[in-house]
Order: structure tokens, then C-alpha cells, then sequence
């Protein structure tokens, strides 16, 4: 977050003669007791005035004209982004205070690898477009359950897991078939008998889903002796349920290997 077209140099020469020890990046306290038309002035408690633009103050765009007379009289932390030589002000954000404490809040619930309970915000063809700590979030559809009506869904909540986190380039990845993978670890694990209804017929195997988790039954695990595609589509047909074994839980692509090797 390297600030441009300011000079530390003129901001220490500006507080020097205040003796404060105020830098660009530092935290500092203040109360917002002035509206002006793009903006808020700010009493830090030193006699630079403090100023907080109003595209400072939410982590998100506001779509329409958003009131924050609220503020006003409010106490609390502000970041420091710059000195303003013009107007002799202390350029403020509260926007990049919170953008800076939700990374650290997310760095902590990736370490912490728990289920996470995101609103569904909007959608498009690639996936659900979701917020977490403030932040834009993206579950993609590879990493969603078959839902057959996603309008519906925008009142709800969706269990997710983590699957990137990468603050450089301001992208955080949810994957919601992690979340049922651990949701349902007592049941899914290697070695478990379970039942699965085919969704696909391929050349190379079978597509089931179990548990909403998507499963390939791949064409060498269908049977002992070798089956071709002719057999599979006579003796399998899609909507019904069968029998599998898990071999492989892939936890990076939130999918299933299975087999019925055992039962033909």
C-alpha cells in the first residue's frame, strides 16, 4: 500500500514543528465533528486538522448516495494515509484500517481452517459472488453443489471453506464442497461403503454425487474384468443410486474416487 505524490520529507517538516511523532501508515485517534461536501473534518488532538474523504470510509462502493451524518461526533481509529500541503491536513482512512485488520481476521480463520457462513450477494456464470469481513469473496462453480435455482439462494447463508487467500492480489476463493467434505468427514472417508446417484455417463467412467460431493467411478474400478461404454449405458443409467467404495478423497479439488470393483 506505497502512497504516491507525497513527500515525507514536508510531512516531518510539517509536525516537527508540532512535535508529534505522526507517519503516514500509523494509527492515530479522532473525533469526526464537521461535514463538508466531499468529506469529514476530523479532531486528532494535535493542531493539524484531520480529514476523512468520503470514498475513505467503506470498505465496499456505496450504489447509492449514502448518508453518514452518523458519523458526526463519532470517536474512534483512523489510518494516516498522507499529509494534504494544500490544506494543511492529515489525509485520513477508515477504509484502509478495516481493509488492513479483515486480511488479518481472514490470515486467521485460513490458519484456523474452520466452516465459514458467507451470504450469497449475487451470482453470475462463473460462480457466487459473497463477502467475508467486508471483503468481495468468490465461490467458483466448480466449487459449488448443483443448485438448481440460485435467485432463490440470495437470502441465504452458504457453509464454505477457504481455498486461496492471496492479499497481494486482493483475491479471496471459497469452495463450499470443502465445507461439506468436513461437514460430512464421518461419512466420507477412505475405505466407507456409501450410496451415490449418477449424474453422468462418460467413455472413461461414471459421474455420482454423494453427499453432494461430486465422485468419479472411473471405468477400470467399475468391474474386475474390463467393461466398455456399451456396458456401462446398459447396465447404468443416470438418476439411479449405487453402491461405491471410497479410494480417494482429492481435498484440493473437493472430489471423490470411488469403486465397485468389490461388488462385481
Amino acid at each position: 500500500m506505497r502512497l504516491t505524490g507525497f513527500s515525507e520529507k514536508d510531512f516531518g517538516a510539517i509536525l516537527s514543528q508540532y512535535k508529534y511523532n505522526l507517519h503516514p501508515g500509523d494509527i492515530i485517534a479522532g473525533t469526526i465533528f464537521h461535514q463538508e461536501s466531499q468529506g469529514f473534518l476530523v479532531d486528532v488532538g494535535v493542531s493539524i486538522a484531520g480529514y476523512l474523504p468520503m470514498d475513505e470510509i467503506l470498505l465496499r462502493s456505496c450504489n447509492d448516495r449514502c448518508d453518514f451524518k452518523y458519523l458526526i461526533n463519532n470517536t474512534r481509529e483512523f489510518f494516516i494515509l498522507a499529509y494534504n500541503k494544500d490544506r494543511q491536513q492529515l489525509l485520513l482512512s477508515i477504509k484502509r484500517l478495516d481493509y488492513i485488520r479483515a486480511w488479518k481476521r481472514i490470515k486467521q480463520l485460513e490458519s484456523e481452517d474452520i466452516i465459514l457462513d458467507v451470504p450469497i450477494c449475487n451470482f453470475n456464470k462463473g460462480g457466487i459472488l459473497t463477502v467475508l469481513e467486508g471483503l468481495q469473496s468468490f465461490i467458483p462453480k466448480s466449487h459449488l453443489i448443483a443448485f438448481t435455482n440460485y435467485q432463490f439462494m440470495l437470502k441465504y447463508n452458504l457453509p464454505c471453506k477457504l481455498l486461496l487467500v492471496d492479499e497481494k492480489n486482493n483475491k479471496i476463493i471459497l469452495s463450499h464442497k470443502l465445507a461439506l467434505l468436513d461437514l460430512y468427514s464421518n461419512l466420507l472417508k477412505v475405505g466407507k461403503l456409501v450410496y451415490g446417484q449418477i449424474t453422468r455417463i462418460k467413455q472413461y467412467g461414471i459421474f455420482i454425487t454423494i453427499y453432494g460431493i461430486p465422485a468419479l467411478l472411473h471405468i477400470s474400478e467399475i468391474a474386475h474384468q474390463y467393461i466398455d461404454i456399451k456396458n456401462i449405458n446398459h447396465t447404468f443409467q443416470i438418476g439411479n443410486k449405487i453402491k461405491v467404495k471410497i479410494i480417494h478423497i482429492d481435498m484440493k479439488q473437493a472430489r471423490l474416487s470411488v469403486s465397485r470393483r468389490e461388488f462385481i
